[in-house]
């Protein structure tokens, strides 16, 4: 077989040298956060005190510090099919959502670059409509001297996505555990032990209209069962709402009928 010319082969490798640098860039910055992968999918739901989406994907650096002190194990790290940020924490609040089991949201505490805090600088203050009108009341902490979290803004804002799946509008009540058998999502119970969360489907309920996103709620104010102009009962969401996903969680129905709008603020929901 006839060797293949200089000429075609310079250009070979041209074309292979810009092939593994450019695959090399785009990996690196995909990693970083800068570039979608797979598919750039939908918002995420990020930690308590994110800064807003494209600060914090500049800022974190993916370290997974925020992980390892979540005591229910919310938080986890995108992987290429999550979309943007490869790296970057985010909830899925169906399979585990934040239920302030730590109280003081400890993945803030241990963050070493900002991209969680309790105090965002001026020039990366989020929306107005990420503001909490009030300091929101945990209802672990209520008893407490200091009973709210020190959030200044929320993660974003359940929503009843689904009204003609939820029980509640059906009339319909809950017996049994929430979830499927085999779910392993964890839940602090004040009448289990303040701090130790345990197995949402260890905790079976028994209601006759079904409330259990109610219940449920870590935040004092958040949601409500209120009767509808049909005359049906259906949970309404307040402005304390923060966004955890704990009603999203708990709903048993499949697909759940309330969910949470990732990085949406009140007046936006």
């Amino acid at each position: 077989m006839a060797s293949a010319s200089p000429h075609k082969a310079a250009l070979a490798r041209r074309r292979f040298l810009r092939s593994l640098f450019g695959g090399g860039a785009l990996l690196a910055a995909a990693s970083a956060g800068w570039l979608p992968v797979a598919q750039g999918g939908p918002v995420r739901l990020r930690p308590p005190g994110a800064l807003e989406e494209a600060d914090f994907l500049a800022s974190c650096i993916k370290c997974g510090q925020c992980v390892q002190v979540c005591p229910v194990q919310a938080l986890k790290l995108a992987d290429l099919g999550d979309g943007f940020g490869v790296g970057a924490p985010l909830i899925d609040a169906r399979a585990q959502a934040c239920d302030f089991s730590c109280d003081a949201a400890q993945c803030i505490l241990a963050c070493p670059t900002g991209a969680l805090t309790y105090t965002k600088p001026a020039h990366l203050a989020a929306r107005p409509a990420m503001a909490m009108a009030a300091a929101p009341i945990l209802l672990a902490k209520e008893k407490d001297p200091e009973p709210t979290l020190n959030l200044k803004e929320r993660m974003g804002v359940a929503r009843l996505a689904r009204p003609e799946l939820c029980l509640a509008r059906q009339g319909k009540g809950w017996r049994g555990p929430a979830r499927a058998p085999g779910y392993p999502g964890l839940l602090r119970f004040m009448d289990v032990d303040r701090w130790r969360p345990v197995p949402l489907n260890d905790h079976p309920f028994e209601v006759e209209v079904c409330d259990l996103c109610v219940r449920t709620c870590p935040i004092k104010g958040a949601i409500s069962l209120e009767p509808m102009p049909d005359g049906r009962m259906a949970p309404v969401v307040h402005e304390a709402c923060v966004g955890c996903g704990v009603c999203e969680m708990a709903c048993p129905t499949e697909p759940a009928a309330i969910v949470i709008d990732p990085r949406r603020g009140w007046q936006e929901a």
